[in-house]
């Protein structure tokens, strides 16, 4: 199948891919999480009630890090 959908063309699946993820956001409700995801998820929410560090916007990140390289 990898080989086959090397075939579209690349715009093609890049149109293929955001259909695809724009339905699984539609439904995203439907999906449960683990008690471990939600245990994770928990603790984020209550790192971030204390010190509210937001983070880094990812494009600064991966700029620093192809620095580093």
């Amino acid at each position: 199948m990898k080989e086959s959908l090397r075939e579209i063309p690349v715009a093609d699946r890049i149109q293929l891919v955001q259909e695809l993820w724009d339905s699984i956001a539609v439904d995203q409700s439907s999906l449960a999480i683990t008690e471990e995801q939600k245990v994770l998820l928990d603790k984020r929410l209550q790192a971030y009630s204390i010190d509210r560090n937001i983070g880094a916007p990812a494009f600064g990140v991966l700029e620093a890090l192809r620095r580093e390289l």
